[in-house]
């Protein structure tokens, strides 16, 4: 299936690592322009020469709404227009439940639901005028759908993203814009948390696909960028305010 992403022009945060990474080389080879946004010069440095193409990079906190809207700016300067938003910001480390604070639910929801919204609301004027191909896709979680032993401001803040993106599909759609959410289950990638829990201890890993998740194995950034792709092209015009999981089987209804 051809994806009709040639030359449209994609931001994606937090893609100097992970499926933030597999986002944008996955665009790139469907032949957008691409703009590499995260906190760090160099990683985002070795991202851009991984993905090859006409990639920029972008370093930039957007937790920060300052930071998000000048993110933003840079963007449409370079390329004149925006097509495509990915917000991929996120972390699901925090403390065991009951130990939660003020200050960590804000760390933590700062993270996983206000660097979304920062970015939505610095590019929606951007974005806006399009016929419905223009398009944000937010990495949500499976956290944000059911209690599967995450920590509990980790559930809160996905939850609560996952609620925004269907609160505005509606308002975005007068404006031209698709808003979706992808819920990803246990992924893979070599520095994340599965890689360190294998390392640690494979049998568990093991004992756990086998019990909870159907297809018995973890994901791998690149199967979330497929459906990722797929959401940000014209070829998903008509979905807008869902949440897509992609979990292998874990959740059950």
């Amino acid at each position: 299936m051809k994806l009709e992403l040639n030359d449209r022009v994609a931001l994606v945060t937090g893609a100097s690592r992970g499926i933030g990474l597999a986002i944008a080389a996955t665009l790139v080879a469907e032949g957008a322009k691409v703009a590499l946004a995260a906190r760090g010069a160099d990683a985002l440095d070795a991202a851009r020469a991984a993905v090859g193409g006409s990639a920029s990079v972008h370093v930039a906190d957007v937790t920060d709404p300052v930071a998000a809207k000048a993110l933003v700016a840079s963007v449409g300067k370079q390329w004149g227009r925006l097509d495509v938003l990915i917000c991929n910001v996120g972390s699901g480390a925090s403390v065991p439940p009951g130990q939660e604070t003020a200050a960590e639910w804000s760390r933590v929801i700062d993270l996983n639901l206000f660097a979304a919204t920062n970015m939505v609301e610095a590019a929606r004027p951007l974005m806006a005028g399009g016929s419905g191909d223009r398009a944000i896709v937010c990495i949500s979680s499976i956290a944000g759908m059911a209690a599967l032993g995450a920590p509990v401001t980790y559930y809160g803040a996905k939850a609560a993203l996952n609620a925004t993106v269907r609160g505005l599909a509606r308002p975005l759609a007068l404006e031209g814009i698709r808003i979706n959410a992808v819920a990803p289950g246990n992924i893979l990638s070599p520095d994340g948390t599965w890689a360190r829990k294998i390392a640690e201890n494979r049998p568990a890993v093991d004992d756990m696909l086998q019990r909870e998740v159907a297809l018995r194995r973890l994901g791998t950034p690149e199967e979330i960028a497929d459906v990722v792709a797929f959401l940000a092209s014209p070829r998903a015009a008509f979905i807008t305010g869902s949440v897509v999981v992609a979990d292998g089987g874990q959740l059950r209804s």
